[in-house]
């Protein structure tokens, strides 16, 4: 791993002269238009402080769109970023379907799902952060796949907005109820706690399935 390499080349991005709009719309811009993942890398820690609330989102042509966040001075997250890679030492990061993914679990494996969250109104429906939108067929498709895995006892957690639609979904499923606040939002004064849907397939604990 290239750790120290990629903490010194992020941090030299992490200064006064690089937070203005002007520079962080040139840096998105190469962001998109780089085929160097060490470069991608770098300039993707710092669009994610220096963009807007921190939000990670794409266009359909697989653009970076998040516009310049406009804050007094971004954290460098130096500690968290040696943290990680001694982490990730141990782990193995694939990029693919859910489907595929949880199709590699077995009779060893706890999954956790954090799918786009499902819409709480009609006008909150934006889940489009990539090119490929998750679908409310995906959505169901997740839960269907999730009791499949517990009925080879195999246990699930997934996360969602707390709706009719979500508990419909999940109905298999042990439901906890919390409180979360939602930082991401364009309007700042929307931003309240909403009940987040905790849904847990546990071998011995969902109910049965709907015949």
């Amino acid at each position: 791993m290239r750790t120290d390499e990629y903490v010194q080349a992020a941090r030299e991005l992490f200064v006064p002269e690089t937070n203005c709009a002007e520079v962080y719309y040139q840096f998105r811009e190469e962001f998109n238009k780089s085929k160097d993942p060490f470069r991608r890398a770098v300039l993707f820690l710092y669009l994610n402080r220096y963009g807007y609330n921190g939000l990670c989102r794409y266009n359909l042509r697989g653009e970076f769109n998040v516009p310049f966040g406009r804050y007094k001075k971004p954290y460098f997250p130096e500690a968290e970023l040696y943290h990680f890679a001694e982490k990730a030492q141990n782990a193995f990061f694939y990029c693919e379907s859910y489907a595929d993914s949880m199709a590699r679990a077995d009779d060893a494996s706890v999954v956790y799902c954090d799918p786009p969250y499902a819409p709480l109104s009609a006008t909150a429906n934006f889940t489009a952060y990539h090119t490929n939108s998750f679908t409310l067929e995906q959505q169901a498709h997740l839960a269907e796949i999730a009791e499949g895995l517990v009925d080879r006892h195999i246990p699930v957690l997934i996360s969602n907005h707390d709706t009719m639609l979500t508990r419909e979904w999940y109905q298999r499923a042990k439901l906890h109820v919390v409180k979360v606040r939602r930082s991401i939002s364009s309007n700042g004064g929307t931003r309240k706690k909403v009940d987040e849907l905790l849904a847990l397939y546990k071998p011995g604990v969902v109910s049965p399935a709907k015949k």
